[in-house]
């Protein structure tokens, strides 16, 4: 398929620009079935404006986020879990439910024994 530039408004400040043959390919590539309709500066000022999503009334994140994700990030908050270091008795928290059949580490002594095992 050939693709040609094309000149598209953008809805939110009425300017033309270019939607160029390799970005219609770049699109097509990535399977996007819609062309932009805000021109790259435009794009870029949502973007770092945090996108026009509302936020939720009890500040926590983005209304319609799934639960969970913190404001403006991209993954959602830890639960975390009281334990025991095996290695050094301290105590510490770490990212998931110790079961009890294998060992827990603070994060020293898990970085000690990663560098141990060559990861």
């Amino acid at each position: 398929m050939s693709f040609q530039d094309r000149t598209l408004t953008c809805r939110d400040c009425g300017q033309q620009f270019t939607f160029t043959a390799g970005e219609q390919e770049f699109y097509q590539a990535r399977g996007f079935d819609n062309e932009p309709t805000r021109c790259p500066d435009c794009r870029r000022a949502r973007k770092q404006s945090g996108g026009g999503r509302e936020r939720s009334s009890d500040g926590g994140g983005y209304a319609g986020a799934p639960r969970g994700y913190e404001r403006g990030g991209d993954r959602p908050q830890r639960q975390m879990y009281a334990a025991v270091c095996s290695q050094c008795g301290k105590d510490t928290q770490v990212p998931f439910q110790p079961r009890g059949d294998k060992p827990v580490y603070c994060s020293d002594c898990f970085e000690s024994v990663r560098a141990g095992r060559g990861y």
